[in-house]
């Protein structure tokens, strides 16, 4: 155990510092501390001794110097297990600092800024405070290191309850938590300023990319049993994302679930109206939007019972009681289900179900900065597909105009096939999808599996609007969506054979709009 008599505490984020500082003044910890830091203490009648009279060298170099000085970083990093070290701090006057409170300049938080500078982004550069943290966490065998003010209450606790000591098993997991700290913090330093040109200016990528998750879970397995799997979260993650979620209930959840969850969560928080969206290995098998969720998720289950046995259902709205009891009528067995909120009538009746994870995520419509995919050996990145198109984007290329409630069923199409695997046919109509044709080698055999799938459903593709996510290479395309009933069409156009296909759909008397854009999703 390691007696706290000195702490040495210099803090850019002055969350809960205060009260720690005064538990560690109310342990007899002698406090050393430096500007904004020192100031507060004394605001709240905390006894502080100003690094610079400690070390007897004022700050200088507009503050860029101040904890550089041996009385510090000798203080923090002298082994009290050997005797040389010992003789060596007795001889040079250089007291034990037993622990080091820091976190760094905001650096992340200033480039986020619109207006920020080069400059200002240079002067966030913290060189003091990861010097410390480095130091501190180095030693921790005798030098306990905070970075996290979340961690103050329960060092708070541990102090109070040992007289004044932190165990070794704590000092060891502040250090893992000091290291990373600091490398998330370089990581975001060498980001921004390798993403600048010769002459500053904002590249699209970084020439270095680095990134930092933390561990939330192992999972159950990969995408096979004999697969080891965990999950992490982004250390930047953005509002709304999947990763915020917390379980509420069921069994360990595995690589897989995550991933389908993932592709359910990010369909279902685009649309505005009441919406439920049932995923099946990555892709939308059902997707509705109605006047509350109950009329969404009995459209969506409608769309591919089958496919929908053992899925994952998103909701971007409260789930109540009536929604629980429509899946329970309908012995809907499901994997994950996801929503913003439930209450607390329906919590009751899904914990009858003792398997079934529950997740809650946070509202949010944030998106991730970049999408990366591994590769043998290397690292793909690009900007997430975060395009909605909206009617004043569409151009009309037939004789026949779409009508208003045809404009409306090809945007919901359209917004759906964004989250279908290539290659991507969606029938629509209604405000639910009919039938789904997923990642086909080509663009007909995904239309021709949609039909036959609404077949099987029973559902009627008369007069249906389609989504096909990129565009018609051929005719053919077009011939069979409206052998099977379309009476519109949205796609991105673009092909060569453009003009081919807008006279079949003109022979076929289709309504065909072009979007200008695709969504591939591989």
């Amino acid at each position: 155990m390691t007696i706290i008599k000195r702490a040495l505490i210099s803090v850019s984020d002055k969350q809960g510092i205060v009260a720690f500082g005064q538990t560690l003044h109310r342990l007899g910890v002698e406090i050393l501390s430096t500007g904004g830091t020192a100031k507060l203490f004394r605001e709240h009648k905390i006894p502080v001794i100003e690094v610079g009279d400690y070390t007897g060298f004022p700050e200088m170099l507009d503050g860029r110097v101040k904890t550089l000085h041996p009385k510090v970083h000798g203080g923090i990093l002298g082994r009290r297990d050997l005797p040389e070290h010992v003789t060596a701090m007795r001889q040079a006057d250089i007291p034990d600092i037993d622990m080091v409170v820091v976190n760094l300049y905001p650096f992340r938080e200033t480039i986020a800024k619109p207006d920020c500078t080069l400059e200002e982004a240079i002067e966030n550069i913290d060189i003091g405070g990861p010097t410390m943290v480095r130091a501190a966490a180095k030693n921790h065998a005798h030098v306990a290191i905070v970075t996290d003010p979340a961690d103050y209450a329960q060092l708070t606790r541990e102090l109070e309850s040992s007289g004044g000591a932190l165990g070794a098993e704590t000092r060891f997991a502040l250090a893992k938590k000091a290291f990373s700290h600091t490398a998330e913090y370089d990581d975001a330093i060498s980001n921004y300023l390798t993403a600048l040109g010769s002459g500053n200016e904002k590249l699209a990528f970084p020439e270095r990319y680095n990134a930092q998750f933390s561990k939330v879970m192992d999972l159950r397995y990969g995408e096979n049993p004999h697969q080891e799997a965990a999950f992490y979260r982004d250390a930047a993650m953005p509002a709304g994302a999947l990763a915020a979620f917390a379980q509420l209930q069921g069994k360990e959840l595995s690589y897989n679930n995550i991933a389908d969850a993932d592709a359910a969560w990010e369909c279902v928080k685009t649309f505005d109206a009441p919406a439920c969206v049932i995923v099946k290995h990555a892709n939308p098998c059902g997707v509705a939007v109605d006047a509350a969720l109950l009329g969404a998720y009995e459209k969506a289950f409608k769309t591919d019972s089958t496919s929908a046995f053992g899925g994952i259902i998103a909701f971007n709205g409260e789930v109540d009681l009536d929604v629980v009891n429509a899946m329970n009528a309908r012995k809907h067995f499901v994997e994950v289900l996801i929503a913003p909120a439930y209450t607390e009538a329906a919590k009751t009746a899904l914990a009858a179900k003792n398997n079934l994870r529950v997740l809650q995520v946070p509202p949010g419509d944030g998106h991730n900065a970049l999408e990366y995919k591994r590769v043998g050996g290397g690292l793909l990145l690009q900007t997430p597909d975060a395009l909605n198109v909206g009617a004043e984007n569409l151009k009309v290329v037939t004789k026949k105009q779409p009508t208003p409630a045809q404009l409306q069923d090809m945007l919901f199409a359209w917004r759906v096939a964004k989250f279908v695997k290539s290659n991507a046919i969606v029938f629509c109509g209604g405000g639910m999808t009919l039938c789904v044709g997923a990642g086909q080698m080509s663009r007909v055999d995904s239309t021709r599996i949609a039909a036959i799938k609404a077949q099987n459903a029973g559902l009627s593709l008369k007069d249906s609007a389609v989504a096909s996510d990129a565009f018609f290479p051929f005719r053919d395309g077009v011939d069979v969506l409206a052998e099977a009933g379309a009476a519109c069409v949205i796609q991105p156009g673009g092909s060569v054979r453009d003009d081919e296909v807008i006279a079949a759909a003109d022979e076929h008397g289709l309504a065909m709009v072009l979007t200008g854009a695709r969504h591939f999703r591989h």
